[in-house]
């Protein structure tokens, strides 16, 4: 049975990690996942990867169909979801090259699909702490085990994107007090929790969003500083992965696994 406990969404740079990988094709309700999900072993545990954007970067963030990705994931039997991605800084303090483990999100999306619960049963799942208890201190801990730079908290408001921030977007943003932005994040985490799988928002800051407001030595963020920073620190998002994989319990006793216990109106 082609089968994972542990799934992954992110860029082409996990490859090489898995072991044996093979290839398989998942048809899902929603329709079809960004690709081909690739199934293979680290530290004796099966994982599943899932390039959010296609394997060739096709994607843009407004068209990932991100209920097939999740989907795609939970069919396998996948209970720990790991989602890396690029970001972008709003505050000074939280500057390029850092890791962010993520605790809160604010939405700043429209029309995409971001839940399971289209009836006939009404379900209301908490997002009140949207990523997962077990996994985010473990992202914390294992980071500065490996010396990398982290910060073990942060509100990362999710864009609709393609495009980045105008000035006045970015000074609203940082003014709230939020100190990550990306464009993918929601409603991953999100339809993660309606299939009652752990999920950690590991970002991974490129950029400050549009510059440092006054600062005319920090320039807007272009994709090829994106580009440029993420090759930078791809190896250190691997090691990262790899020892987070091989420290995983072996048993989940969060409140991911029930989230849907108390959720639907019946």
């Amino acid at each position: 049975m082609q089968r994972a406990e542990v799934g992954v969404f992110g860029g082409s740079g996990f490859y090489s990690l898995l072991e044996g990988a093979r290839e398989v094709k998942v048809d899902t309700p929603y329709g079809e996942p960004s690709d081909a999900v690739m199934l293979g072993e680290i530290a004796g545990r099966k994982v599943g990867f899932l390039p959010r954007h296609g394997r060739t970067h096709r994607l843009p963030p407004h068209r990932i169909n991100y209920r097939a990705n999740a989907w795609a994931l939970h069919s396998l039997g996948v209970e720990w979801v790991f989602g890396p991605c690029a970001a972008g800084s709003l505050q000074p303090n939280v500057r390029p090259g850092e890791f962010v483990i993520c605790d809160q999100f604010v939405d700043r999306t429209w029309g995409r699909m971001d839940t399971f619960a289209d009836g006939p049963i009404v379900t209301h799942v908490s997002a009140a702490d949207p990523y997962c208890p077990t996994l985010r201190p473990l992202a914390v801990e294992t980071a500065r085990r490996l010396d990398i730079p982290v910060h073990d908290r942060g509100t990362v408001v999710v864009i609709q994107g393609p495009r980045f921030s105008t000035r006045a977007e970015s000074r609203w943003f940082r003014g709230q007090g939020w100190e990550v932005i990306n464009m993918t994040n929601y409603p991953e985490s999100i339809l993660a929790r309606e299939l009652q799988m752990c999920y950690v928002n590991i970002s991974l800051i490129t950029d400050y969003d549009v510059g440092v407001e006054g600062d005319p030595g920090v320039e807007p963020v272009t994709h090829t500083a994106v580009l440029r920073v993420m090759q930078q620190n791809n190896e250190r998002l691997r090691r990262l992965l790899l020892a987070m994989i091989e420290r995983l319990p072996r048993k989940r006793e969060c409140s991911c696994a029930t989230a849907l216990a108390h959720a639907r109106v019946e």
